[in-house]
């Protein structure tokens, strides 16, 4: 993305009105959202572990361990273990360098946004679950545990913090899905999330959280999981 391109997106994001309401809902935040995601995640678990189950066993056929864990940064900056449906190759760190090395404008692309549109690392059924997003689905147990929320930033690694300029980010769990993923992802830098993280921050509220998940259902359907 120029830097034109990049200075239109974030006016946009700037000029746009709070997810939330004006004032911070302490309640909300302090004292509902985590009940709320563990009465989804549980309301949701019947339907969602069969599933996770048939598309471990659709992974396996490739000779591979169906997931995949990353070190991510938690709230208070804290690291954890997030989980998801293994959609890369073995040799994955190879073949991104290699490919960079080798690609002189795949390495400006994952440079400024962190990821590639065709990324050679991901597998042929790797693309379907992107696509659909369904190799998120094991974050659920990471929203269990306590160390996610269905609505966050979306979690980092520890070697892009220094690529990161906001704070609200560390105010929070980070998401399955968040603000960022349904309104600015694919169209952005990496550096341009702390831009969608402080506002979502600062507007947290049950109403912005509801929006997010519904325009989650959108991106899901539209297959531009990413």
């Amino acid at each position: 993305m120029s830097v034109k391109s990049q200075s239109v997106v974030l006016a946009r994001v700037a000029a746009a009105p709070f997810l939330g309401s004006k004032t911070r809902p302490w309640l909300y935040r302090s004292l509902v959202k985590r009940p709320l995601d563990l009465l989804a995640v549980l309301l949701t678990s019947p339907v969602v572990l069969p599933l996770v189950l048939l598309l471990a066993l659709v992974v396996m056929m490739d000779g591979k361990n169906p997931f995949y864990a990353q070190k991510r940064i938690g709230r208070d900056g804290r690291i954890f273990r997030m989980w998801k449906l293994r959609s890369m190759v073995h040799d994955a760190d190879q073949r991104l360098e290699a490919y960079l090395a080798e690609n002189p404008d795949a390495r400006q692309e994952w440079d400024a946004t962190q990821k590639l549109r065709n990324d050679p690392r991901v597998t042929r059924f790797g693309r379907v679950l992107r696509a659909s997003s369904m190799d998120e689905l094991p974050q659920l147990w990471n929203v269990l545990t306590g160390e996610m929320s269905l609505v966050g930033p979306r979690p980092m690694m520890p070697e892009q913090q220094a690529m990161y300029g906001g704070d609200g980010y560390y105010r929070l769990r980070p998401g399955i899905t968040g603000f960022w993923q349904t309104a600015g992802r694919n169209r952005t830098t990496f550096a341009a999330r702390a831009w969608y993280d402080d506002r979502y921050e600062r507007g947290l509220s049950f109403g912005s959280d509801m929006s997010i998940l519904l325009r989650t259902v959108a991106v899901v359907l539209g297959r531009t999981g990413c």
